[in-house]
């Protein structure tokens, strides 16, 4: 069964994620605000991200294609394309 959530659904559980598991500011999560230079992550934060986001989707995330990830549009556009 592949869970299908649209891109509006994919924002607005990254940004529950982000405020109730990294206590960030609602304020700061737009879409290109950057992970680690606006909203401060660093490699833990972006694998706590990373997991908290397997869990959301029931897909495994390469680490690779994390790697890629730089802005809360990015983590979208990439959480979308693996639930193709």
């Amino acid at each position: 069964m592949n869970n299908k959530f649209t891109k509006e659904e994919i924002y607005e559980e990254l940004k529950n994620i982000l405020i109730d598991d990294f206590e960030i500011d609602e304020d700061k999560i737009v879409p290109e605000a950057n992970l680690f230079e606006d909203l401060e992550f660093d490699s833990i934060d972006a694998v706590d991200l990373a997991v908290r986001l397997q869990d959301f989707t029931k897909q495994k995330i390469s680490p690779e294609n994390f790697k890629q990830i730089k802005t809360i549009n990015d983590v979208v556009d990439a959480v979308d394309g693996l639930l193709q």
